[in-house]
């Protein structure tokens, strides 16, 4: 497909690397359990990505007091990109429950969806990362331009993937 897809589904974990990251997320298995899995991993995730989302505004608040408003555009696309990932996270994924619990799903295609779901969390903590090393630069009033650079193109590349995990999700439903 592409790279990044390439990337994901090579470095993919294990069902049991993902549920570690969720409490009382058990997976895929179980048809009659899909719909509350993924129910419960996309509120998981948009909480997650919420809580990026309230940190972006108070670094913007920080570069703005340090830096003055010259920085301002630049911070309001990278948070506009975080929450267009918080929006295509919370909004796409429903429209998946309906043929989600009905599809026999063979263990090659529950890892693909595995090592999306942990990817998708994954960019969740990069985001959170990069934020971190934005704040830092805001303080220092110092590589603001590469730290929101950053925060935007990781941002980027979780909307990427999610665009991505779609498309998984589609060509399995279509070759069940």
């Amino acid at each position: 497909m592409s790279e990044l897809y390439d990337k994901i589904v090579n470095q993919r974990g294990s069902l049991e690397s993902l549920v570690a990251k969720i409490p009382g997320f058990k997976g895929y298995q179980d048809k009659t359990a899909r719909r509350n899995a993924n129910t419960m991993l996309r509120e998981y995730i948009t909480a997650q990505i919420q809580q990026t989302l309230d940190k972006m505004v108070s670094i913007e608040k920080l570069v703005l007091n340090n830096a003055g408003i010259a920085y301002m555009t630049r911070t309001r696309d990278a948070k506009r990109k975080i929450q267009m990932f918080y929006d295509r996270v919370d909004a796409a994924m429903p429209g998946y429950d309906g043929m989600w619990a009905q599809m026999k799903i063979g263990a090659d295609e529950l890892e693909k969806i595995y090592a999306f779901d942990e990817a998708i969390l994954d960019y969740v903590e990069r985001i959170d990362f990069a934020l971190d090393k934005l704040k830092e630069a805001a303080i220092a009033n110092d590589g603001l331009e590469n730290a929101i650079y950053e925060v935007e193109e990781v941002a980027q590349e979780a909307l990427d993937a999610y665009a991505l995990r779609d498309d998984v999700l589609t060509e399995i439903s279509q070759s069940v």
